[in-house]
């Protein structure tokens, strides 16, 4: 099954997707930008992952298109199914185009996903202090800040604060109304 967004759709990652993951993965733009950290990613590394997660149902990992393109990844990882939560997180390839609103549908398609036919009541994510465009793009999204955690990720040989931000089912479900009347 796929998931429809309004311009993008969510599916499953292939095999035909892990040069492109790869790529994000040893981007070191890319890395600067997420609170992760990874070592450099040889293609066999690359598979051997894919044939890790690729039966996971705690940790879900959907490939974003755009116009039948492969642009990203969006995940719902560490899925607590007896509280209904999930931590989300969106990186999206370099060539993606810019400010057409892929990342906002994307987390848009997932955030239906998880709300609508997963049931969960609770998505959380965070974002580092210098990274400007997820902070814009989770408020854009309806999503709320939480607070911050001080200094908590080590990234270009300084420490740098972390902003925890979530959003409920029932602040999603009053954000779509507003959503879908502006994409009409």
């Amino acid at each position: 099954m796929n998931i429809l967004g309004k311009k993008v759709v969510l599916r499953a990652l292939e095999i035909e997707d892990m040069p492109f993951l790869k790529d994000m993965v040893n981007d070191p733009e890319m890395e600067k930008m997420v609170i992760g950290w990874s070592f450099p990613t040889s293609t066999k590394q690359q598979l051997m992952w894919f044939d890790k997660i690729i039966n996971d149902r705690l940790n879900f990992r959907f490939a974003i298109t755009y116009e039948n393109k492969f642009v990203g990844v969006s995940t719902l990882t560490e899925i607590d199914w007896k509280n209904r939560k999930a931590d989300h997180g969106i990186k999206l390839h370099s060539s993606t185009p810019k400010g057409i609103g892929i990342a906002t549908d994307a987390v848009y398609a997932t955030m239906k996903y998880a709300f609508e036919e997963l049931q969960l009541n609770r998505l959380h994510g965070s974002f580092l202090d210098y990274n400007i465009a997820s902070q814009k793009l989770y408020e854009k999204c309806g999503w709320k800040q939480e607070g911050v955690y001080r200094q908590s990720i080590f990234k270009n040989n300084a420490y740098h604060d972390e902003f925890p931000t979530a959003i409920l089912r029932e602040e999603y479900l009053e954000w779509k109304k507003n959503f879908l009347k502006q994409t009409e």
